[in-house]
């Protein structure tokens, strides 16, 4: 008996949205065939989701997980080929699908050292292994969405290949003939190229990034290239992605920022070779001002293995120093400007006495370990040298006209969100502000109040309007040069360079939900000898994280639904080896930054987690460090992974479980009362 049954007179109230959908659905015929297409896929598993935070421009191991899944693939070719696979052939296996023109490359050269080719055979058993797995993994998914995945050129033949029938011998005729006609032609490794390429694409169905693709690492834009070629990611802001939107968008203080830390780290290639930042005028301005200074404290942390030479270390030294004090100079100038940031208390320089060598902080006099500041002028501190100003318009022209860079930029501003909520969990990157009492914390933003949600939907509008106003007014003509161009007037009044100043305070203001500590002692750890002054006072989010009360509050605020529902953070390194767990409250709160950037990697103990969320549950994958892309090629190391059990259902969740197919439900709805439309005869 058919449900399809509505009151004719609610129908014919819908008429005008009806008559609009039919013009995709232009038959009754149309519509059922959509109607049991729809209802079909929401009997498919869920998708696989993969929740990674703070990457830090760790490039290679990042794209190494991206590339295994997080250890998921070579668990189902275990699954799938165990028993006729030795370990050495399921490590080259694996590798052949991570990196598999390298792979091949390789196996090729062995082969000739050997005197011998790859035979015909090696190639046959590969492809069918291929395929196996190709076929497993695509399982999940409609036939349409495996389509879009595959790459042209052989689209058609992976489809074949894919949808063969071990029961039917015709079929397998038919598929072997593909397959010998393929390697007949010599389009075999081109051919393995491709459906690696597909298994990695259709291992995870969506990647999320808990924030800080930047920073620290070498390789911040070579991620960001991944991630604009990746087919379906989302993005929530970390401060460190916020430091280089607001650099973007002609934030000074921003970019004098990322240039300390890039300084800092050795990091160069970044700017230069990634971005194509023109440092020559901050090397030129840097080795004349300190050119007596030897700037021992500022030498670059360099990661284990990497070495320069005395000459490169003093001259990045030099560079660090310069745009260290360059940095405190222009944050003074937006800290004047915007009291309502209250942040007078970073304010420093005039509370030195050179003479002394001390610094007075907060009430207390400390001793500093350099005070050679030539380019600060004690009677008025915060203003900058003719060279200074000069510097600051050739790094502004730099950053404002870097093509890649913006590209990038608009990639996050597309993908990215201040939160998400997707599938019962809420993401975002720190924090949402608290009082001391548990309640949240109202932020002042441009004169008004806000808290909780709205808080982090109006940081994410503001975020928007700075890059519009910063950028891309700068890009049509307006403040050709600089935003610094606008009138001191306009400068200080208008809404739209509050917007490019808040960038900076979302980086390192007190009550930032992307930082919510009580400073940024930057000057503490570059300048004075007492180590107690550097520690950075977290707010009261991070103990509240821990109650369970509290963090169904959250969830209730963020109107996130379900018994299996979850916050996922990142932002603070869980420090693993000294026992710290991941999950708090109970388990409903899970912080995912486990030090990917290698600094970390001594304090947290291992090298980064991914939580991985599948059709059967959710996983916490914990991963060591990664021994570099050329060991994983040669010898086929993987990353030594350890999976942790969060969560698991017992039931395997369907997309009808979803998001996703709750929305596809909906449609079905729409479509069942069109089809009811074109039964009556409403709609011809």
């Amino acid at each position: 008996m058919s449900d399809l049954h509505y009151d004719i007179d609610e129908i014919r109230s819908q008429l005008d949205y009806l008559q609009l959908l039919s013009k995709s659905y232009k038959s009754a015929a149309e519509t059922a065939t959509e109607i049991i297409n729809l209802e079909a896929i929401l009997n498919l598993p869920k998708g696989t989701e993969h929740f990674l935070a703070d990457i830090h421009g760790e490039h290679e191991a990042f794209l190494h997980v991206l590339r295994n899944a997080s250890g998921d693939i070579k668990r189902k070719i275990s699954d799938l080929l165990g028993d006729e696979l030795n370990d050495k052939e399921l490590r080259d296996l694996c590798t052949l699908i991570y990196y598999p023109s390298e792979k091949l490359q390789l196996l090729r050269e062995e082969a000739s050292e050997r005197g011998e080719e790859l035979t015909n055979d090696w190639y046959r058993l590969t492809l069918r292994r291929l395929v196996i797995i190709c076929r497993n993994i695509s399982s999940k998914y409609t036939r349409s969405k495996v389509r879009k995945a595959l790459p042209k050129e052989f689209s058609y033949i992976i489809q074949e290949l894919l949808h063969e029938s071990d029961g039917m011998t015709n079929k397998n005729r038919y598929v072997n003939c593909i397959i010998d006609t393929i390697i007949d032609i010599d389009e075999t490794e081109h051919f393995i190229v491709a459906i690696c390429s597909v298994i990695q694409r259709l291992a995870v169905d969506r990647l999320h990034i808990v924030g800080d693709v930047f920073d620290r690492g070498a390789g911040s834009h070579l991620v960001m290239d991944a991630l604009c070629e990746y087919q379906n990611f989302d993005i929530q802001f970390g401060n460190h992605d916020i430091l280089w939107i607001g650099a973007a968008s002609g934030n000074k203080a921003c970019m004098a920022n990322l240039l300390r830390i890039c300084m800092r780290y050795g990091n160069l290639g970044v700017l230069e070779d990634g971005y194509g930042i023109n440092l020559l005028p901050l090397a030129t301005f840097a080795m004349e001002v300190y050119k007596e200074d030897p700037c021992a404290d500022f030498g670059p942390r360099l990661d284990e293995g990497i070495t320069l030479s005395e000459k490169t270390r003093r001259l990045i030294a030099q560079m660090h120093k310069a745009v260290t004090i360059l940095q405190f100079k222009l944050e003074a100038e937006i800290i004047r400007r915007r009291p309502e940031f209250n942040m007078d208390d970073r304010l420093l320089f005039d509370k030195i006495d050179f003479k002394k060598g001390t610094c007075f902080i907060d009430g207390r006099k400390y001793s500093m370990t350099d005070t050679f500041m030539p380019t600060v002028n004690p009677q008025n501190p915060y203003s900058l040298s003719i060279e200074e100003e000069e510097l600051m318009e050739q790094l502004v022209h730099s950053f404002m006209t870097s093509e890649k860079l913006h590209r990038h930029i608009q990639a996050l501003l597309d993908n990215g969100s201040m939160y998400l909520v997707s599938n019962g969990n809420l993401m975002y990157h720190a924090s949402v502000p608290m009082n001391e009492d548990g309640s949240f914390r109202d932020v002042m933003i441009d004169g008004e109040a806000f808290h909780g949600r709205s808080l982090l939907k109006r940081v994410d509008e503001i975020i928007r309007e700075a890059y519009e106003v910063g950028y891309k007014r700068q890009e049509s003509g307006f403040a050709k040069s600089r935003l610094s161009a606008l009138p001191a007037s306009r400068l200080n009044n208008s809404s739209e360079s509050y917007a490019v100043d808040f960038l900076w305070y979302l980086w390192c203001g007190k009550d930032s939900p992307l930082f919510d500590k009580d400073k940024m002692a930057t000057f503490e750890r570059s300048f004075l000898k007492n180590k107690s002054t550097q520690k950075e006072k977290k707010g009261a989010y991070y103990t509240f994280r821990n109650e369970p009360e509290t963090v169904d509050r959250i969830l209730d605020e963020f109107e996130v639904k379900g018994h299996h529902r979850h916050i996922i953070n990142g932002h603070t390194p869980v420090h693993t080896a000294k026992g710290e767990s991941p999950m708090k409250a109970g388990g409903k709160l899970l912080v995912i930054d486990g030090g990917f950037s290698k600094p970390y990697h001594r304090e947290t103990g291992i090298a980064g987690y991914t939580l991985v969320y599948h059709s059967r549950g959710m996983q916490l994958v914990e991963h060591q460090p990664f021994l570099g892309t050329e060991e994983a090629i040669r010898q086929g190391t993987d990353i030594r992974s350890t999976r942790h059990l969060v969560e698991m259902r017992s039931h395997r969740l369907l997309i009808r479980d979803t998001d996703k197919g709750r929305e596809i439900e909906a449609r079905i709805d729409h479509l069942r009362r069109l089809l009811f439309a074109y039964r009556e005869g409403l709609i011809k």
